[in-house]
């Protein structure tokens, strides 16, 4: 929706204080166009600060020289007149020819109502007053506008993250270039204390590295050979060569800085409502204005005319335009500390009132990380057969079960050909070709499908009660079959993430009625997984179209659901929810783009989170909304009694937009007690690697003073 030029939120500073706005529709500036912006800014602070000089100077000449000019019965002090007047016309000017501007484009905006004002107290040759309400306003411009780029600037700077230099290998030599120019396959050398010039995979080398920037944990994160880095994060320990597989825009930072633009330009259902009648706004501030002074008439001119100047300035709603934009950027900002990044701040708005929440298992409740616990080939088939069989077939898939196979697979140095031939069924299994045979590779159900696979219905029967089997109970387990020959299974097992249970506890506290988990998984597992997060409801051996059936179903039932999944085979579901929440997205294309959602990390403490976030963003937007609403209906009705002067409105003004950022910025401190814990237990995990190193060495001392000093023999008995 394009942006209402007369509204309070298009409107921002940019009225007073002749700023150019920063683009919107999500088109991110560059940083020259920042650096000119803030230096138009600076400009104009110069300038405020020299009139406001001169209107310190003509108090202080009014105090200190008598007033000695009488001008049509009018005693005047020529020094501090001369100081007024030059004082209003520096800091005044600028106002009234922007609001010309804007009423030659045919917009009548809320510089406007600041332009009469400083007009009107100019015309009376009330000039300190003059000067002080363009000072005071032009000072809320400022602060407002300072706001605005400083959030633009905050958002820019994950840019400058990234280092604009790399070390890139060619042959057995390094080469100084431009991280821009870096391209998919080139191989950079990254030192200790370097930042990663872009997004790749460790080729030779072991480091630790902080990834916080990207993904919100506090903790570094140890680095192998064949292990995905990000660009922008930092080599802490050891020397490595990467290979690169995304540079520049492309990035996992580059990613999160366009979700954040994207999710800064949008906006929530309140601001909208706001834009509607805007319109109306101006028109009806002069109206009342008019009103007040034709019923002050009789009360003397000069009486009517400061009153109706007072009510121009408490009628620009300082504190309603910063109201809504202050507490979203604090929020954000809160948000993407922890590694949470939302694509619209509707979606950080919507949060606040879930009641139901369908969660995938695999990757979301549990590591996703599974281990290949049992291999049982059939009768006559050898294990590594077996073995070789799946991972040819599953090598191609992206499922936490196929990257588990073909892992154990590649620990047993098979060789592993390319296949010729690849489908995947979500939710069912694989079918591969691969030098001339077929290979399926998945569920019982679908393995058991004679009509699929082409297995004898002896076969099928075999598969089916393997599936129904204590010996299965409690494993994921994939059924194999080559050329209409069932070669046996592999069991595999996942284990629970050890935050989830006490985050499945948090989300009930916070009052949502359905917490659900949907998972392809056999029965026996899915029992044992909701057992130990706490949750009573769970369906197996659902198919993806399910995940989305069952969405549907509660949203039908008047609940508004989260749907949470890895974004790999649940982007229907996803879809389909009030707010969609990614796992884990730190790399991955596919969770970026199908969630509204993306949590960097695979922390689900993020997930209460994220829901007291909004809650708290949304009670801080009302009250400063209330706030702003307040202090015009109050002081306006005292200006129109004649109870606020000028300049005191003026200073009001300053105040109210002041309150609101400090208010807004309370919610920059969200999530710090999820910090504090995180460092804590960092803390810990050090003190406990220490300790360890500790023993480890005693242990290797005494054990060489062994070898060094051999006990005597003991005395031969006869």
């Amino acid at each position: 929706m394009p942006s209402n030029p007369n509204s309070p939120a298009a409107d921002s500073a940019t009225p007073l204080t002749g700023a150019p706005p920063v683009r919107e529709g999500g088109e991110s500036p560059s940083e020259a166009q920042l650096e000119h912006r803030e230096g138009q800014l600076g400009k104009l602070i110069y300038a405020t600060l020299a009139g406001g000089t001169l209107l310190l100077a003509s108090f202080v000449a009014q105090l200190l020289f008598e007033s000695s000019v009488d001008i049509g019965g009018t005693t005047y002090n020529p020094a501090a007149t001369m100081l007024g007047l030059l004082a209003a016309l520096l800091l005044g000017t600028p106002l009234v020819f922007f609001a010309l501007r804007d009423l030659a484009k045919g917009k009548v905006q809320l510089g406007a109502l600041v332009a009469l004002a400083v007009l009107g107290a100019f015309v009376m040759g009330s000039y300190q007053e003059s000067a002080a309400i363009a000072f005071f306003m032009i000072l809320a411009g400022l602060i407002e506008d300072r706001t605005a780029v400083g959030a633009q600037a905050s958002i820019e700077a994950l840019v400058r993250i990234t280092p604009t230099r790399a070390f890139k290998v060619v042959g057995e030599s390094e080469v100084e270039t431009e991280a821009k120019d870096l391209k998919p396959g080139d191989v950079v050398r990254v030192r200790p204390g370097d930042n990663i010039p872009a997004d790749g995979r460790i080729v030779t080398g072991e480091s630790t590295v902080n990834q916080a920037n990207i993904t919100g944990e506090s903790i570094p994160v140890d680095k192998l050979v064949g292990d995905d880095v990000f660009g922008g994060t930092i080599n802490l320990t050891g020397a490595m060569d990467i290979e690169v597989t995304q540079a520049g825009s492309d990035t996992t930072l580059g990613r999160v800085k366009d979700m954040i633009l994207q999710a800064k330009e949008s906006k929530i259902p309140i601001l909208r409502m706001i834009d509607r009648y805007a319109d109306w706004y101006t028109p009806t501030v002069l109206m009342f204005v008019g009103i007040v002074l034709f019923f002050n008439m009789r009360n003397g001119v000069d009486n009517a005319a400061e009153r109706a100047i007072t009510m121009l300035v408490i009628a620009v709603p300082a504190a309603i335009i910063l109201a809504t934009p202050t507490a979203m950027v604090a929020g954000l900002s809160a948000a993407a500390r922890l590694g949470v990044l939302f694509k619209s701040v509707v979606d950080l708005e919507a949060a606040r009132g879930l009641t139901a929440i369908v969660m995938d298992k695999t990757g979301t409740l549990t590591t996703g990380e599974l281990s290949v616990t049992r291999l049982k080939p059939a009768v006559g088939i050898e294990g590594a057969d077996l073995l070789k069989a799946t991972a040819l077939a599953e090598q191609n898939s992206r499922h936490p079960v196929a990257r588990a196979v073909v892992e154990v697979a590649r620990r047993a140095n098979l060789k592993l050909a390319t296949p010729t031939e690849f489908e995947e069924q979500a939710g069912r299994g694989v079918r591969a070709q691969v030098d001339g045979h077929t290979i399926y590779v998945g569920r019982a159900a679908w393995i058991a499908d004679a009509a699929i696979t082409g297995i004898p219905a002896a076969s099928s029967q075999v598969v089916r009660d393997l599936a129904a089997s204590p010996e299965t109970d409690g494993l994921s387990v994939l059924f194999v079959v080559r050329d209409n020959v069932l070669l046996g299974w592999l069991g595999l097992e996942d284990n629970a993430r050890r935050e989830a249970p006490i985050a499945m506890d948090n989300l009930r506290s916070l009052g949502l009625k359905r917490l659900i988990i949907m998972t392809g998984d056999r029965e026996s597992v899915a029992k044992r997984v909701a057992a130990q997060m706490h949750i009573e409801e769970y369906k197996s051996e659902v198919l993806p179209h399910e995940k989305l059936e069952m969405v549907d179903s509660l949203k039908e039932k008047g609940h508004r659901v989260a749907m949470i999944g890895d974004g790999v085979n649940d982007a229907p579901a996803l879809a389909a929810g009030d707010i969609s929440i990614a796992m884990g997205a730190a790399g991955s294309d596919v969770a970026i783009h199908s969630a509204s959602i993306a949590l960097m990390n695979n922390n689900l403490n993020r997930i209460p989170f994220l829901i007291r976030l909004s809650r708290h963003t949304s009670s801080v937007i009302k009250q400063n909304l209330a706030i702003g609403a307040v202090f015009i209906v109050v002081f306006m009705c005292l200006a129109a009694a004649g109870a606020v002067s000028p300049i005191a409105a003026a200073f009001l003004h300053v105040c109210s937009g002041l309150v609101v950022i400090f208010n807004s910025a309370r919610l920059v401190r969200s999530g710090e007690d999820i910090e504090h814990n995180e460092a804590m237990l960092l803390r810990e995990a050090q003190e406990e690697a220490k300790k360890k190193a500790d023993r480890d060495r005693l242990a290797d001392a005494r054990a060489k003073a062994a070898a060094a000093n051999p006990a005597p023999a003991p005395p031969a008995t006869t």
